[in-house]
């Protein structure tokens, strides 16, 4: 059964961040505005997904670095139950694969609840005007990048690049769900 818009909630507006980044630095949404699309992804340390794709994932906000492009990683697992997904281990791991990106603590998990984010990797795409356009998987083998045939975000990125809608079905991403807290 095919997933609607409202299912991927899009068309809605992104909501409000600041949180505070592996790099020490604090980012919120406003500091993107002088780029035309924004990528948000819940990811975080321990989930065998987002291991499969965390290359992927830096991959993409190099390739786009230098367009009005810009991508940010939030983790909002509670680091409690899973100490591997704590702000230490984030900056350990965002050293480690050299991320190029922002990767964000979100320790009272506020804002993965204001995106109704469900797992990890649970991407969001916006547009200019912070309109959420894309809300799918990167593409269409995240566990054997050899094997991938479509990559969907990608094509969603360079659509709304150009001005372009999404004319492609959108399929949801696959991950571990967020470990909330008790």
């Amino acid at each position: 059964m095919p997933v609607s818009p409202e299912d991927h909630k899009l068309g809605t507006k992104a909501p409000h961040f600041k949180l505070q980044a592996t790099n020490g630095k604090y980012y919120e949404l406003n500091d993107f505005n002088d780029k035309k699309i924004l990528c948000v992804i819940f990811m975080c340390n321990h989930c065998p997904y987002v291991i499969a794709v965390q290359q992927r994932i830096n991959n993409i906000a190099k390739d786009y670095n230098g367009r009005s492009f810009a991508l940010v990683g939030i983790n909002s697992n509670d680091p409690e139950t899973y100490p591997e997904d704590s702000f230490e281990e984030m900056k350990i791991r965002a050293g480690k694969q050299e991320y190029v990106f922002p990767y964000l603590f979100d320790g009272t998990q506020e804002i993965a609840k204001a995106y109704d984010a469900v797992c990890t990797p649970d991407i969001y795409l916006y547009d200019e005007n912070r309109i959420l356009r894309y809300r799918g998987r990167i593409d269409d083998n995240w566990k054997d990048e050899s094997a991938v045939t479509r990559k969907e975000l990608r094509l969603a990125i360079d659509a709304l690049l150009v001005g372009n809608e999404i004319d492609f079905e959108i399929v949801p991403s696959m991950g571990c769900s967020i470990k909330w807290r008790q």
